[in-house]
C-alpha cells in the first residue's frame, strides 16, 4: 500500500475588536496520516501508511479592549508557543529496537500531548505510525505541533476520535527499530483545568512582581457562557450582536478584559496559557495591573470545528 499525502493550507486569523479588521497572522499547513481504517490490526512490517483527512487549524482572537475603551494591543505577528516540557517520552535509554521506555500511557481526549519517541533514539530516519483501534485514535498527523515545541521527526499529533484504548506501533522504514505502546484516552477534567489556568496565570504575573488574581466568582458563569458562545461566533461579539462584556457588565469604575483561544494549540491549561503569553495583546491582559480577578471558561466538543474553546474574563469586580 503506497503512501499519499493530502496537504491543506489553513490561514490563522486574528480578529481585532478595536480595529475591526482581519489580520492574516500566519499559515498553518496541516497534513494527516491515518492508519488501519478497517477492522483487524494490520501487520506493521509492511511499513506503510494510509492517508486520511487533515488536521484542524488553531485560532487566536485578539484580546478585547477594556470597558474604559483603551486598546490592549493589536498583534500583527504570528505567535509561537514555547516548548512543552515534562513529556513521558523525553527520558530513558533506547534498548535494542525499542522507541519508548514505557509500555502504556494515558492522555486526554483533547490530544494534550504529541506522541514522541525517546530523544536518545539516534538516526531514526523515516518512520511509520499505526494504531490498532481507529475508533479511538484514527491515525497521526504527519507533522507534529511544532508551535508547541514538538519535533516533527520524532513526534506525531494523534487524531483522537473518542475515549478508549488502542495500541500504537511505530517503526523505522529501514526495519531497524520498532516498538509498541498502549494508549488510553480519557475525558479532560474541565473544572480542574479552569482553576489550573488561574494558577498558571498567577505564576506568570509573579515573574513581574504583580499581585495574584483571585477567582472571579462574579463573572464565573459569564466566562463559561463566552466559551460556549465562541463556538457559534468566534469573536469579541456575542451571537446576538452585543458586546462581549454585556454578559457580566461592570458598573462605573469597573474594568474588564477578555481573551479567547481555540484549536490545536489550546489543548490543555499549559498550552493555552503559553499561546496567550506569546501574543502581545493577550499577554497585556494577563499582566495588567487593572484587574484583580479572573474567571475561566472551557468547552471541549469533539464534534465542533476546533474542539477546544477557552475564554478568560478579567475584571476588578
Amino acid at each position: 500500500m503506497s503512501a499519499a499525502m493530502l496537504k491543506q493550507t489553513r490561514i490563522t486569523i486574528l480578529l481585532s475588536l478595536n480595529a475591526v479588521a482581519i489580520l492574516v497572522s500566519g499559515i498553518l499547513i496541516a497534513s494527516a496520516i491515518g492508519f488501519n481504517m478497517g477492522g483487524d490490526f494490520r501487520v506493521v512490517d509492511e511499513k506503510s501508511d494510509e492517508v486520511s483527512g487533515s488536521g484542524e487549524n488553531a485560532e487566536l482572537i485578539e484580546s478585547a479592549a477594556d470597558t474604559e475603551g483603551t486598546p490592549l494591543g493589536v498583534n500583527t505577528e504570528s505567535y509561537v508557543a514555547s516548548s512543552i516540557t515534562g513529556s513521558s517520552f523525553d527520558s530513558g535509554a533506547v534498548s535494542g529496537s525499542e522507541l519508548w521506555n514505557l509500555k502504556a500511557i494515558t492522555i486526554y481526549q483533547t490530544a494534550n500531548i504529541d506522541i514522541c519517541v525517546n530523544d536518545t533514539a539516534k538516526d531514526i530516519g523515516e518512520m511509520y505510525w499505526q494504531t490498532s483501534n481507529a475508533d479511538v485514535i484514527r491515525g497521526f498527523y504527519s507533522d507534529a505541533r511544532t508551535r508547541l515545541g514538538y519535533d516533527s521527526t520524532r513526534c506525531r499529533y494523534p487524531a483522537i476520535e473518542k475515549t478508549g484504548t488502542t495500541t500504537i506501533t511505530a517503526g523505522t522504514t529501514d526495519g531497524l527499530k520498532r516498538d509498541t505502546l498502549m494508549v488510553t484516552v480519557i475525558e479532560p477534567p474541565v473544572e480542574q483545568w479552569k482553576r489550573e489556568v488561574l494558577k498558571l496565570v498567577n505564576e506568570e504575573r509573579a515573574k513581574y512582581n504583580l499581585e495574584p488574581l483571585e477567582w472571579g466568582a462574579t463573572c464565573e458563569a459569564a466566562a463559561q457562557i463566552r466559551a460556549e458562545e465562541s463556538m457559534e461566533v468566534y469573536a469579541h461579539q456575542r451571537p446576538d450582536g452585543s458586546s462581549w462584556d454585556s454578559v457580566c457588565k461592570p458598573e462605573a469604575g469597573g474594568a474588564a478584559g477578555e481573551n479567547l483561544a481555540a484549536g490545536n494549540t489550546a489543548v490543555s491549561p499549559e498550552t493555552v496559557v503559553q499561546t496567550w503569553m506569546n501574543s502581545p495583546s493577550h499577554r497585556a491582559n494577563i499582566l495588567s495591573d487593572k484587574f484583580t480577578k479572573l474567571a475561566v471558561g472551557f468547552v471541549f466538543d469533539p464534534s465542533a470545528q476546533y474542539k477546544t474553546y477557552w475564554s478568560q474574563f478579567f475584571s476588578n469586580y
